[in-house]
């Protein structure tokens, strides 16, 4: 029916009266909505559909859509008066409502809106009811929130417990940047879920097949490091600093012109697009879209208008922006996505990578840059940036497990017998210990989402980030806390579950994913690696065997573990017990272990991140890894403010006194170690006030 993987896997679940979709940026969520809420109208009783959008830029995204040419039941379309988000319907925010409101009293099935909008047009029918068999559709869910001050999640709340809406949510991500939750734990809970990840997505494209996510840090200021990173042949999104920033280092405007003096000499401004034209040095012409430039607004309305009308891969080169050109943003030919500053929003990170992940002819690679300035470990103010780096490590260590191949959970007893299993697969054993579905479906469909809560936790990015920390002071404190807490209503036993799953899939993803026997390195060494007999249909585990029975095997009947047929049915010969043997590996350290055989303590050990952090720290001199550390340790340091004061003169007197060194945490002397202690209390007290604006 012209679907893509995503949009069939939720057209699968249309039948769901609550429906939350979670798929990357570029994804095709706008086209999956048009075949959910066209069966919805078609053949499941509801009466009329409303899409509610961020902003009105997005959307164009459900303009009139030919479905049907390729054996779908209908064709999308939007009168347009009632798409009040493309300039079809009215103006003003007090018309839009009133056409909202004549919508809901007539015929027609289908509109657009903006969230704002859909707001003020609830607020004013002041009916519930009024949305009874209506399906509400709210794209770019990561808006809502759980809190009392979001009224969007509000109403929707109040449309879940008091009306027989049915909801469609869609996200590219399913996190906001300060934490809060989307919905409550109650309310989720009545959603099914499709879950879509980013490698899914790469793997179905035709053309794009692979995604660079690269941090690089500069002294000084940024602009003079702009040539490293910007490459002009390369189809590219500057987006610049906020203005307020401490990366800012100069206006808005003067940023712009600083770019392209990088890229070139400026050329000239074309009256009817708003188009910059840059020569090159080498000759060749760039068209430059400012969108910074906010002095004359008719110019950035004639930039946006060209934009939306570019469908060539010669109509633009570079975009520089501000605020814009991240979510909902189509430019298909986008191959870099150049960030300067730090970005501590998930969301945001994940907005600004969908603009170059548009699959695209000619576009086989996409690049994420994030430009940010390497504090001076030497200044006694940079444990704000330091603050914000461990954002930064955070967020790629997200991204590690955004960007895994999708680990699927399924119980031994769920298994039809024959049935092999594909790669990703971990098989739960639960015939010695129950297993309820419903930590399997947890582990499915919220298994990223509860990785992604942990490494937004400050607490747990500063034990992982910190050498002399064990790792099990997150695995087995901060993450059964973060379980407990969202699933209350599961039981001590299928919370601990959770916690197990959660941990073998960020092993798993951090260490590449799952392998299957027969694609292991020639070189693989295999922990206890298993030998087999083949005996008729069954191969015998030979630990089972006899001496005798072994003794008279010849070395060619013997089969490694790893060259197992998938899906082959194990007989032990003791017990006469005979299973499917779940034939993928993990890697742990330097060496493989099956999935089949994972040790939980053995699993509880792993520092899940440190791969990250180590890629982090190859772009880190060993000054700015020390100002990380003492950060990581002042953290953890037992003092009072007003012992801190009463040291400071001592601290003083010891740098003059040692010509200029300051003391040391690792010092065996124990007031030179207090006073460092001290010392490092101060400048995390100091930064966390620069931080604030105090």
């Amino acid at each position: 029916m012209g679907m893509r993987e995503m949009q069939a896997k939720a057209f699968a679940k249309r039948d769901a009266q609550y429906l939350l979709l979670k798929a990357p940026p570029a994804s095709g969520k706008s086209r999956a909505l048009m075949f959910l809420a066209l069966d919805k109208l078609i053949n499941q009783g509801i009466k009329k559909a409303i899409i509610a959008v961020p902003e009105m830029s997005i959307g164009g995204s459900f303009a009139d859509t030919d479905l049907s040419a390729h054996g779908f039941l209908a064709d999308w379309r939007v009168k347009p008066e009632n798409n009040l988000c493309t300039g079809g319907g009215a103006e003003s925010d007090k018309g839009k409502v009133d056409a909202f409101k004549r919508f809901m009293a007539g015929d027609d099935d289908v509109l657009v809106c903006t969230h704002a909008t859909f707001r003020f047009a609830f607020d004013a029918l002041n009916d519930v009811t009024a949305f009874d068999d209506v399906l509400v559709a709210v794209d770019e869910f990561h808006h809502v929130s759980a809190e009392e001050s979001n009224r969007l999640g509000a109403v929707l709340d109040k449309l879940m417990a008091e009306s027989s809406a049915h909801i469609v949510a869609m996200t590219g991500s399913y996190f906001r940047g300060d934490t809060v939750p989307i919905l409550t734990e109650e309310a989720e809970a009545k959603f099914e879920k499709v879950t879509y990840t980013y490698y899914e997505q790469l793997n179905g494209y035709q053309y794009l097949k692979s995604l660079g996510l690269g941090y690089h840090f500069y002294q000084g200021r940024y602009m003079d490091a702009l040539k490293e990173v910007l490459d002009s042949t390369k189809k590219t999104i500057i987006h610049i600093p906020n203005v307020n920033s401490g990366e800012a280092a100069v206006d808005k405007y003067e940023a712009v012109d600083h770019i392209i003096s990088v890229l070139g000499e400026f050329v000239g401004k074309d009256r009817d697009t708003g188009i910059i034209t840059v020569q090159t040095s080498d000759g060749r012409l760039l068209k430059l879209a400012d969108l910074v430039d906010d002095r004359k607004m008719s110019d950035r309305a004639l930039i946006q208008d060209y934009l939306r009308r570019a469908k060539n891969r010669d109509d633009v080169d570079i975009i520089v922006a501000l605020g814009m050109a991240k979510e909902g943003f189509d430019w298909p030919f986008c191959e870099h996505v150049l960030t300067i500053g730090y970005r501590s929003s998930m969301t945001e990170v994940v907005q600004i990578i969908g603009r170059a992940t548009r699959d695209c002819e000619g576009k086989s690679h996409a690049q994420f840059t994030n430009l940010i300035a390497q504090p001076d470990a030497a200044d006694e103010d940079v444990k704000a940036s330091v603050n914000n780096l461990l954002k930064a490590i955070t967020l790629s260590l997200l991204m590690e497990q955004v960007l895994a191949p999708n680990i699927t959970f399924r119980r031994r007893s769920d298994m039809v017998e024959g049935e092999i299993l594909p790669v990703g697969t971990v098989m739960v054993d639960d015939t010695a210990v129950s297993v309820s579905k419903k930590v399997v479906d947890i582990l499915n469909s919220d298994g990223t989402d509860i990785i992604a809560t942990l490494t937004q936790n400050t607490e747990a990015a500063k034990s992982y980030v910190n050498q002399n920390a064990p790792a099990q002071t997150v695995n087995e404190v901060l993450l059964p806390q973060i379980v407990a807490k969202r699933y209350p209503d599961a039981t001590e036993e299928e919370q601990e579950q959770i916690v197990q799953g959660v941990l073998t899939i960020m092993v798993a993803n951090g260490s590449g994913g799952l392998v299957a026997g027969d694609s292991l390195p020639d070189d693989a060494q295999v922990e206890n690696e298993g030998r087999f007999v083949q005996i008729g249909n069954l191969f015998v585990d030979m630990e089972t065997l006899s001496d005798e029975e072994k003794s008279r095997l010849k070395p060619e009947e013997i089969i490694a573990e790893r060259n197992l047929p998938a899906g082959a049915q194990v007989q032990n010969k003791h017990s006469g017990e005979i299973k499917a043997l779940n034939n993928q590996f993990i890697k742990l350290g330097e060496k493989f272990v099956n999935v089949d055989k994972l040790n939980i303590d053995l699993i509880r050990e792993v520092n899940p991140f440190q791969q990250a952090y180590e890629v982090l720290s190859k772009n880190v001199d060993s000054e700015l890894l020390k100002a990380i550390q003492n950060h990581v340790q002042a953290s953890r340091i037992q003092m009072s403010e007003e012992e801190a004061v009463m040291l400071w003169p001592r601290i003083q007197e010891f740098v003059q006194t040692h010509n200029g060194r300051h003391p040391s945490l690792e010092a065996e002397d124990v007031l030179e170690k207090r006073m460092a202690e001290a010392l490092a209390y101060i400048r995390n007290k100091k930064a966390q006030r620069l931080a604030g604006g105090e």
